[in-house]
């Protein structure tokens, strides 16, 4: 009996055993590194357009670590505009200990961020350390003066209301190379399907992928909802694609398509800068005038040669097809007849 009952105290202190080494295990933990010090190679960087390729500066860190039960962890670079808090950061993974952007780089992200082009601005930089949404830890923040510099790029828009080709197709223009490009197309009746092209050529083009979206794998030619002058936006970091009314200028009365109720839009050319717009088109006799943003609070009209705002009616009194055009700066239109 008593065998029996030391044979069954023996087997209790064995579980027990087990069992408490069992709980030390399970009581294991990670312990995540906490963000270290960032430092920058230079705080007031020179952004110069023919250094693009070249590093702006060179920033220094610590990678994110863990030790115990060892997790994955991530170190992010954020960048953001100064005062902002860091609201909405652009955000880099890193996976060594130093990090060069380029100028390029630099400049594009200023700009992105909401910076001004030939305006000094203040871009905060912190490093993020950690395994999840709450264990993140943050460096010390180092502030970075630049003043950006215009970068503009373009692609282009090959389709049926030019010939399909991409040589001689109109452009969209995105004045900070943020990946969004804009312009003003002027499509005609029966031409409404195109492509966007990134270069002036069919190397890659891409089509339509439904609900508002473009794909360089989609074979079906995207198309304009309407055969006039379209603002065309294309987002190619989000890969999709609007069409708007143009805030632009546009001529309006009853000798234009319009009449005195509905804007015909004028065309400008797609380069960022421009204040030249013409227009192709059909008038009858009556009067025109120019106008901005489809609203009469900016309008031209009197002479030709010396446009003035709120100016009088343009008189039409031969009717035709006429090219239109209208230099903004210098407040002066020509009315050609074809």
């Amino acid at each position: 009996m008593k065998s029996i009952f030391f044979k069954s105290l023996a087997f209790c202190f064995v579980a027990l055993s087990l069992w408490s080494c069992k709980k030390d295990e399970t009581q294991t933990v990670s312990v995540v590194g906490a963000a270290g010090t960032l430092t920058a190679s230079a705080t007031t960087l020179s952004l110069v357009q023919s250094n693009g390729a070249q590093p702006a500066l060179t920033l220094s860190y610590p990678l994110a670590t863990s030790s115990g039960y060892v997790v994955p962890v991530t170190s992010t670079l954020q960048f953001d505009l100064k005062g902002t808090n860091f609201a909405a950061p652009k955000e880099v993974v890193v996976t060594t200990k130093t990090y060069a952007p380029t100028v390029t780089e630099i400049n594009n992200m200023i700009l992105a961020l909401g910076g001004k082009v030939g305006v000094a601005a203040q871009l905060e930089v912190r490093l993020k350390s950690g395994a999840a949404v709450n264990d993140l830890t943050y460096s010390n923040v180092i502030t970075l003066n630049a003043t950006p510099y215009l970068a503009s790029a373009w692609i282009y828009v090959p389709g049926a209301y030019q010939g399909w080709d991409p040589t001689t197709a109109d452009s969209l223009i995105s004045l900070s190379s943020n990946g969004v490009y804009t312009g003003m197309i002027a499509y005609t009746a029966g031409n409404l399907e195109f492509k966007i092209t990134p270069a002036k050529k069919w190397d890659v083009a891409y089509g339509d992928a439904g609900a508002g979206k473009i794909s360089s794998s989609a074979g079906d030619n995207l198309k304009s909802p309407d055969a006039i002058v379209k603002q065309v936006t294309v987002d190619l970091n989000a890969k999709t694609i609007a069409f708007t009314t143009p805030n632009e200028w546009s001529i309006i009365g009853d000798a234009t398509l319009g009449g005195w109720n509905n804007d015909t839009d004028m065309k400008v050319v797609n380069d960022g800068k421009s204040n030249n717009y013409s227009i192709k088109t059909t008038l009858t006799a009556g009067a025109l005038k120019f106008r901005f943003k489809h609203d009469w609070t900016v309008n031209l009209g009197g002479s030709l040669s010396a446009l003035t705002n709120n100016g009088d009616n343009i008189s039409v009194t031969v009717p035709g097809t006429y090219t239109i055009t209208l230099d903004v700066a210098a407040k002066k239109a020509t009315m050609v007849k074809n």
